[in-house]
């Protein structure tokens, strides 16, 4: 399915498949668990395995249906997380509907055969007296009984554990009967402790950090190195020399390399490039990848008194994006925008919640003007025209010949000033009118003044912006953009200029919106599929208040690991709202099928409970322990993944607690006794079992 949508094996796709490893499972988990019942009943494995498989079809294609529902809406995600996730989504959505097929289908066959083979190997073994040779060479028996070795070993392996575990569920079955039954007594405390638990969470979720994406930690900072303009190349490399030995020696730094100066390419912004630019790549250690802000502020703080240097400091990002934090002043009058960014700089220096903060109105080159008297030239019968012609002819030179040297052309240029080592006077003195009889230099039709340039004039939107860009010094983008409003308020602008937050700050406002859509739409659609499933609108009610509550545990898990909420949290959370449903759905759709039966309202809770523990149990572990690895953050590039896996995780862990816990009082509060409650259909065996 993957190649037939044009998905490609990448980091994200292959985090969908290493996501879906924990709830392929939940099915079949499910399945094979009620024909466990059913063989332990009596039945026979063929119709046990029907019997089985009808009596929990509709609540696994329910929460099959509901986890598709959430995860396919997240390709329709705009910004940054759309772009990342859409693989991720459609890669999950297709593992689930496959697992779905496999849990009804092969799931109860195989269930059915191994039974079926166990019960006839002593009758096969004694009625046929000759066994043919060949027939142990035939491929399906050589894999059956390879397999059926396997499957041995693995258990003579596990039998212990096996043992021990079965016995503590039994203990657990029975005491979880007796504490369900303490909880229904006291059904409102339950319901009443849950509500404070997601207002005291509440408070929890408004002091996480929040940001856009994760920094990818590739084991590398990147230091640009700015001296003032007109700087030349070897001044710039000293610099970057007397950095590198400052650092050289400096805990979590394996090496560093240096490049003075960043050319004059013709796309390089003239702020950011040229002879005074340069920059330093810092490789780190062990040491400084496991701490990487400790050794960033430690780095910042040995930099931080360069002669005449301004530095800035970044991290290698997962995609191109703009600066974290930019403030955009417009207007058109340049001058009052420069002192507009002057105040707003001084003002976000002065707070000390930033760092890197840089101008785009900077002092450009210093540079030689020429204004032109043009009355004086005519008065000496010069053109203005042509007097220009001649002094950049003689300042950059003109090709007088070429000179070749093996397949090489070289120009052969003709300057009337040595560029290399030039003074003013010498552009003052350069002849304006070569061949005359009177020779008339350049200051005697011109005013030659040395100025510094603006390096770049910037527009947006057809108006003169200054742009400051900067960043959190504590990583949380939320928090300074807050800040960054603030004395933006604070700071007098002069009149006709306008100012606004913008950056990264932009890019997480939109996607944050994207995703907030995206979470109503999963859960309306875990809803719908619901509804359908039980035909009731209550029921489904009770299962999605698992939601909320799941919530709480995936705030609590950020809290608790210093996460910070981001985009890929945020998918976890939209996640959650199709995983934490499916328990519950198997849960009430087990209380159904008991009050359907005839049994009084308490006494089905109280029966389902116990009867859907082990395959909650079960499904909500394989989902954990399948996440554990993303969580833990092992190999490259798990810095993206292991925000979603720590949600996700922290949500099961408490959906679980709260399915078998809240749910039961929930729904026994709810539920009255008179209440009709569809049954499901009959399954085949149900009139042998009773």
């Amino acid at each position: 399915m993957m190649y037939g949508f044009g998905l490609s094996l990448n980091v994200m796709s292959l985090g969908g498949i290493a996501l879906s490893i924990g709830m392929l499972v939940d099915n079949a988990v499910v399945i094979l668990e009620s024909i466990a019942r059913k063989r332990e009943a009596g039945l026979p494995p063929r119709q046990a395995a029907v019997a089985g498989t009808a009596e929990v079809a509709r609540a696994v294609t329910a929460s099959t249906l509901t986890t598709v529902a959430v995860f396919f809406p997240l390709v329709f995600v705009s910004g940054i997380a759309g772009q990342l996730f859409r693989d991720q989504a459609l890669t999950v959505t297709f593992a689930q509907l496959l697992s779905l097929l496999a849990s009804l289908t092969l799931v109860p066959m195989l269930s059915a055969w191994h039974g079926a083979a166990r019960q006839a190997a002593p009758s096969v073994a004694t009625s046929r007296g000759r066994w043919h040779a060949l027939r142990w060479l035939h491929p399906v028996r050589i894999v059956a009984t390879v397999g059926r070795l396997l499957v041995r070993a693995i258990g003579l392996l596990l039998e212990p554990l096996a043992r021990h575990t079965v016995a503590a569920t039994r203990r657990g079955e029975t005491g979880y009967g007796v504490l369900l039954e303490r909880l229904l007594a006291r059904r409102g405390h339950v319901v009443a402790a849950s509500v404070l638990v997601f207002v005291a969470t509440a408070a929890i979720a408004t002091r996480l950090a929040t940001e856009l994406i994760p920094e990818l930690r590739q084991g590398e900072l990147h230091v640009q190195l700015r001296l003032p303009a007109g700087a030349a190349l070897a001044g710039t490399d000293d610099v970057l020399r007397a950095a590198q030995a400052r650092i050289a020696d400096m805990p979590g730094i394996a090496r560093s390399r240096s490049v003075a100066g960043s050319g004059h390419r013709l796309d390089a912004s003239p702020v950011d490039a040229g002879d005074n630019a340069g920059t330093l790549v810092v490789t780190l250690d062990a040491l400084g990848r496991r701490q990487p802000a400790q050794t960033e502020a430690a780095l910042r703080a040995a930099l931080a008194d360069l002669p005449n240097a301004t530095v800035e400091i970044t991290r290698p990002t997962l995609v191109a994006s703009t600066t974290p934090l930019e403030v955009v002043l417009s207007g058109a009058d340049l001058e009052r925008l420069s002192t507009g960014s002057g105040r707003l700089m001084h003002a976000l220096q002065a707070d000390g919640g930033f760092v890197d903060l840089q101008s785009s109105i900077e002092a450009g080159q210093p540079e030689i003007q020429v204004e032109f008297d043009a009355e004086r030239a005519a008065q000496l019968g010069l053109s203005v025209r042509d007097v220009a012609d001649r002094v950049v002819a003689g300042i950059r030179g003109q090709t007088a010949t070429r000179y070749r040297w093996l397949d090489q052309r070289i120009d052969v240029l003709v300057r009337s000033v040595d560029v290399r080592d030039a003074a003013i006077s010498d552009v003052r003195d350069i002849v304006v009118n070569p061949g005359a009889e009177r020779p008339v230099t350049l200051d005697a039709v011109a005013r030659i003044s040395v100025a510094t340039g603006p390096g770049e004039i910037r527009r947006l939107g057809q108006q003169r912006v200054a742009i400051l860009s900067f960043a959190p010094a504590d990583g949380n983008l939320g928090a300074a953009t807050r800040r960054a409003e603030s004395v933006l308020r604070a700071t007098p602008l002069p009149p006709g200029i306008d100012a606004r937050v913008a950056g990264q700050s932009d890019d997480m406002r939109d996607s944050f919106s994207s995703l907030w859509v995206a979470l109503a739409l999963a859960v309306f659609l875990v809803y719908l599929v619901m509804a359908s499933q039980f035909e009731s609108l209550r029921h489904p009610f009770v299962i999605l208040l698992t939601i909320p509550l799941a919530l709480c545990g995936a705030v609590w898990a950020l809290w608790l690991s210093g996460s910070s909420l981001n985009a890929v949290a945020f998918i976890g959370l939209i996640l959650l709202a199709g995983i934490v449903v499916n328990n519950s759905i198997v849960l009430v759709d087990a209380i159904n099928q008991g009050r359907g039966r005839g049994l009084r309202l308490e006494a089905a809770v109280i029966s389902a409970g116990r009867a859907r523990l082990r395959p909650i149990l079960i499904t909500s572990l394989s989902t954990i322990v399948g996440l554990l690895p993303m969580a833990l953050g092992l190999g490259d590039g798990a810095e993206i993944r292991r925000p979603m896996a720590i949600t996700v995780i922290g949500g099961m862990l408490c959906a679980t607690a709260v399915t078998l816990l809240v749910i039961p009082s929930l729904y026994a509060l709810l539920a009255r006794e008179s209440d009709a409650v569809p049954a499901s259909p009959p399954a085949l065996g149900d009139g042998a079992m009773t």
